[in-house]
């Protein structure tokens, strides 16, 4: 179970987060972050393709036999 994070909670997480990286470098990160996440997404959703396509073919070989 994820516990709920209040706004003092993630108000002194942003605090940590500017001074580790600084404020010139927050724009990279949060860049740099999104373009993980969207690689990570996309190869998820390439997986379940594969696995789609897999299953079809199974199915057209059930179906010749």
């Amino acid at each position: 179970m994820i516990p709920q994070l209040s706004f003092a909670e993630v108000l002194i997480i942003l605090v940590i987060v500017l001074l580790l990286f600084g404020a010139g470098k927050l724009p990279e990160v949060g860049r740099a972050l999104g373009e993980g996440i969207r690689n990570f997404k996309k190869s998820i959703s390439g997986e379940e393709e594969k696995v789609k396509e897999v299953k079809g073919q199974e199915v057209k070989e059930g179906e010749k036999s």
